[in-house]
């Protein structure tokens, strides 16, 4: 059986899509069937992964409000043992919607488990926030990894996605467990880096991911083409640093 693993930090722009599309690249490139869900409604996995037309608009707009089952929505990429269930803009109206569904009616989850079979890895990009899209992710998922951007509004902002954690195990999901925090755009070279990973040390150190992601120029252009960086760069460090994330991962789930 597959294990679903979320990515989820309600702070924008610390890479948690880089993240998960490159996670994923790198682990269906080391022979494992991989789905990638992207449950942002900003769509920006479903581009990265070079999909930009959506036939019949099946997304996962229509699997979470259950009027399409999980397998219908599965596109193709034109990468190894990578799929793809794509989002848009109308995932946005699916907040409110789940709002007004009633408890009982968990689409999502039994979305999830439907397909969990057909694959090794189900990657979930959630969307920035703390709503009930993440909430839903959360509740199908086996694990959570936190992509954390080296600041102190992120060091900030974790504590209370550790909360909302929290509070998806003890209300919905009792199993889910936290993978990892990933370090991105890091640079060794800045103080402020050393103070956040030493904060991080105290009460998180065993969960620290041992390669952080650096910045780099080809991993901020690979998504403009579509592209995941161990195929845009495939010898970059961008790409090294994710390949061994991905191992570490499939250690840790």
């Amino acid at each position: 059986m597959g294990k679903i693993v979320a990515f989820s930090n309600q702070k924008g722009g610390v890479g948690k899509t880089t993240s998960c599309v490159n996670i994923a690249a790198a682990v269906a490139k080391k022979g494992k069937k991989v789905l990638v869900v992207d449950m942002d409604p900003q769509g920006n996995a479903t581009s990265g992964l070079g999909i930009y037309k959506i036939p019949d608009k099946k997304t996962i707009y229509q699997v979470v409000l259950g009027e399409c089952p999980m397998k219908d929505a599965v596109l193709n990429t034109k990468f190894q043992n990578l799929s793809l269930v794509p989002s848009g803009i109308d995932l946005a109206a699916a907040e409110i919607e789940l709002h007004d569904m009633e408890s009982e009616e968990n689409y999502t989850k039994a979305a999830f488990d439907s397909v969990k079979n057909d694959y090794d890895y189900i990657f979930i990009d959630c969307p920035p926030s703390l709503g009930m899209l993440t909430v839903e992710a959360l509740t199908a998922s086996d694990g959570v990894v936190v992509p954390m951007q080296c600041e102190f509004y992120s060091l900030e902002g974790i504590t209370q996605l550790m909360n909302t954690i929290k509070r998806i195990r003890q209300n919905r999901n009792p199993s889910l467990v936290l993978v990892g925090i990933l370090l991105t755009m890091y640079n060794a070279r800045l103080t402020l880096t050393g103070q956040v990973v030493a904060e991080l040390k105290k009460y998180y150190d065993e969960k620290l991911f041992k390669v952080p992601i650096s910045r780099s120029v080809r991993l901020s252009e690979a998504p403009g083409f579509g592209e995941p960086i161990c195929y845009h760069d495939p010898y970059g460090k961008g790409s090294l640093e994710y390949a061994a994330v991905a191992k570490e991962l499939m250690i840790r789930i």
